[in-house]
């Protein structure tokens, strides 16, 4: 394997990847806006020399893409994508399902960035912060929960108020993965 096809690497620290090498880090924001380095807001360029800090749901999808190596903070050993989905389950219920929507919508070719902002999982980009705004907002919902209204109005409310289109996602048994988007009509 090639230096420049070798994995990125990363600490598990708390619930989040550490990539300490700003190399490996800067190639990930670069290539598709994964992670937050740290100390620097809103990186201005995909070049500094600061770690970079990747969630939870960022490191999980970087493992399945082979593009990351994530090691045990105990005993050092590489961790895989079902002890990171583990973990994940762990800490909430819905993360196999926000993890498998993450997943989608990157397969699509959009860039995500948490959307905790917004109260949302997610904010999704065409072009990438910096580049665009988001246009959508994505709420992962669990099928098994369902829809509520107040989730539709919330998302109404929401979605008004910041000029975004609001999307409710949620997993089927089957894996597969269904949107619902609300159009507001004012009568």
């Amino acid at each position: 394997m090639s230096e420049s096809s070798k994995p990125a690497s990363a600490d598990f620290v708390g619930d989040r990847g550490i990539v300490w090498n700003p190399q490996d880090g800067m190639k990930l924001y670069a290539n598709g806006y994964f992670g937050q380095p740290v100390g620097i807001r809103k990186p201005k360029s995909p070049e500094f020399d600061k770690p970079l800090e990747l969630s939870l749901v960022e490191c999980a999808y970087l493992i399945s893409e082979g593009r990351l190596q994530v090691r045990d903070p105990v005993s050092g050993e590489p961790l895989s994508l079902d002890d990171l989905l583990k973990i994940g389950r762990q800490q909430s219920d819905e993360f196999v399902d926000r993890f498998m929507v993450y997943s989608n919508l990157r397969s699509l070719g959009y860039i995500l960035r948490p959307g905790l902002k917004f109260g949302t999982d997610f904010a999704v980009y065409e072009h990438g912060p910096g580049k665009d705004h988001a246009p959508f907002l994505v709420h992962v919902i669990p099928q098994r929960k369902g829809v509520i209204p107040l989730d539709i109005v919330r998302a109404g409310r929401l979605a008004t108020s910041v000029r975004k289109r609001f999307i409710i996602a949620t997993v089927k048994e089957d894996g597969d993965v269904f949107y619902y988007s609300f159009i507001w009509h004012k009568p």
